[in-house]
């Protein structure tokens, strides 16, 4: 993956930030939204495309645009810097290979282990009963 040529196909807009910040919040437009438009990306093969779609399936427009928004910082290149760094996790992780889970036993004297615990905490409230007189 070619992040230089993948932060190329991204589009930003800047917004004013919502919620509290007095006269500050209302003048500058800090909030950074990320676009990037997986359906007519260059960077991946289709393979990877099919991937991200179902790794983004619920983030995705009907366009197939994914839409990342940060306004965390008051500055507009910090939450440009935070937005971008979010999105290359998240592509990373929609590419990771999932390793296939080898089914393991459990082993004969873990087994015999847990039996033999079993047994003395059986017979320890065992003995905390009255005796029956016989």
């Amino acid at each position: 993956m070619n992040s230089n040529l993948l932060k190329s196909e991204l589009s930003y807009k800047y917004v004013r930030s919502s919620g509290s910040g007095g006269q500050h919040v209302n003048k500058v437009s800090s909030k950074a939204e990320l676009y990037f438009d997986l359906k007519n990306s260059n960077v991946f093969n289709d393979d990877e495309k099919q991937k991200l779609l179902e790794f983004f399936n619920n983030r995705l427009t009907k366009d197939g645009v994914l839409i990342l928004a940060c306004d965390e910082s008051r500055s507009q290149f910090r939450n440009k810097a935070l937005v971008t760094q979010r999105f290359l996790e998240l592509i990373e992780e929609g590419l990771k290979e999932e390793r296939i889970r080898i089914p393991t036993r459990v082993p004969r004297g873990v087994k015999k282990k847990r039996l033999k615990n079993k047994r003395i905490n059986a017979d320890k409230k065992a003995n905390r009963k009255r005796p029956t007189l016989d």
